[in-house]
């Protein structure tokens, strides 16, 4: 089944990537230093907040930063807490796209530009769907949040996510 998965993601991704859209699925944890915040299952949290008209929106996520953590994601997880996410960074930018294949919690995601601009938000994703949900725009990041969540704190296309790895 792993095997299985991995091909079909790394042929979507490369037949897609010919015309320069990136495939990508859910990720999980990334490493961190020793002394990093934990969640209950031991993966290292780094703070990230989101700047929006209604104020700033104070996270802890997740970093999913190689193509491993990128493609399990959240994958058979259960449901985050309101204050966690998880982030998906890339190393260059350009279009993105997520589905929920083995994703058992509707998701909110949110793609980010290099300056930490939102650049779009795929709202109350489908559980287990292979449906995919582009970033219709160039990003390097991805926040994946608990559905409603986008709404709950007022975040729109344009709106500031901070982080380490984004530059302002």
């Amino acid at each position: 089944m792993g095997l299985k998965r991995t091909f079909l993601i790394l042929a979507i991704g490369a037949s897609i990537s010919a015309g320069g859209f990136s495939l990508s699925a859910c990720a999980q944890s990334g490493s961190a230093s020793p002394d990093a915040p934990v969640d209950a299952s031991g993966r290292p949290l780094e703070p990230l907040t989101v700047v929006t008209a209604t104020g700033s929106h104070d996270f802890m996520v997740e970093i999913a930063d190689d193509d491993a953590e990128r493609q399990r994601g959240l994958m058979f997880r259960p449901p985050l807490a309101d204050d966690r996410g998880m982030l998906f960074q890339f190393p260059a930018s350009g279009e993105q796209a997520f589905w929920m294949k083995n994703t058992p919690s509707s998701l909110d995601i949110i793609y980010i530009a290099p300056n930490g601009r939102i650049v779009s938000i795929a709202k109350y994703t489908t559980p287990q769907s292979e449906t995919t949900y582009p970033s219709r725009g160039a990003a390097n990041g991805v926040l994946e949040l608990n559905a409603g969540r986008a709404d709950a704190i007022g975040a729109k296309p344009g709106d500031v996510v901070k982080h380490s790895f984004f530059i302002p």
